[in-house]
């Protein structure tokens, strides 16, 4: 990912704060993308480098990415890309499913057309990113299918709560979306949930989401044993 600060900003844009945010930012989206994989040492002059930043806004970036769970600074060792935790990940995947699906019951009551046709325009750019073999593109639908449902209940602060909670499983989820036929049953999920909704049916809709999110550990236990070196 490359990483440019716009020429055009002021000098307050230029402020401690606002590199630390920048570089907070852009090193997230790595991880989460996988740039970095998870137990890579991260090699601060390299970052520094990359950023275009000194040590001290790109160390109290690493600070929030702990907090994340992102990042493992080992004293004496190095700062390394946290591997995944299965407590960690079941814990973000409970957390998440109880958010969405008291959120998904709501909704069912009071979704509105315009709501609907967003959801509908969603899930035809899913089916084309599939169509087209585009997993980032699909990923990104996905994601945004989500964050519709929640911003639909009218709480601003559900998403961003539910995105916390969801970091390392998001992480993980991109090693599952290549796996053969995993789109084609995540879309399939998504157009249940969507038809349930259309009906205004809360008790359907809660179903379908609750099942839809429960496949996600039924992939990733086979998956630690796949892939044991990005596991703690």
């Amino acid at each position: 990912m490359s990483f440019k600060f716009d020429e055009n900003l002021g000098q307050s844009d230029f402020s401690a704060a606002s590199l630390k945010q920048k570089a907070y930012l852009a090193l997230q989206k790595s991880i989460l993308d996988l740039e970095f994989i998870p137990g890579q040492l991260l090699r601060k002059n390299d970052l520094c480098k990359r950023f275009g930043i000194s040590r001290t806004p790109l160390s109290e970036a690493i600070a929030l990415l702990v907090q994340d769970g992102l990042v493992e600074v080992v004293p004496q060792a190095g700062t390394y890309v946290a591997r995944f935790s299965m407590e960690d990940l079941r814990e973000g995947a409970f957390i998440r499913e109880a958010i969405e699906v008291a959120a998904i019951t709501l909704l069912a009551e009071i979704i509105t057309e315009p709501q609907l046709i967003e959801l509908r325009r969603n899930l035809r750019l899913q089916r084309a990113f599939i169509d087209d073999g585009d997993i980032q593109g699909f990923y990104a639908m996905d994601a945004q299918f989500h964050a519709i449902l929640l911003n639909a209940t009218g709480y601003k602060r559900l998403n961003r709560v539910a995105d916390n909670a969801w970091m390392n499983v998001n992480r993980v989820r991109r090693l599952l979306l290549p796996i053969k036929g995993r789109l084609e049953a995540t879309f399939r999920e998504h157009k249940k949930i969507y038809n349930a909704l259309e009906q205004k049916n809360p008790a359907k809709a809660g179903k379908m989401l609750k099942e839809h999110l429960g496949q996600l550990m039924t992939f990733v236990v086979p998956l630690e044993q796949e892939h044991p070196e990005y596991f703690a």
